[in-house]
């Protein structure tokens, strides 16, 4: 598994959280914030799943 699945994974969570939290106090920077930050984390899996692809692993 490609080190960018991982961190695109942790990345998608971390954005997940803080989106959750912006909704939740009412705060949309943050909620922002976390919007951008789990689409980072898709992008960078996705990337992953690629590089892994192309070396034949599933």
């Amino acid at each position: 598994m490609d080190k960018d699945r991982v961190q695109g994974a942790v990345e998608k969570a971390k954005g997940t959280l803080k989106e959750v939290a912006g909704k939740v106090t009412g705060d949309t920077k943050l909620e922002a914030e976390g919007k951008a930050q789990k689409a980072a984390g898709t992008v960078q899996n996705t990337v992953g799943g690629i590089k892994d692809s192309l070396r034949g692993q599933p």
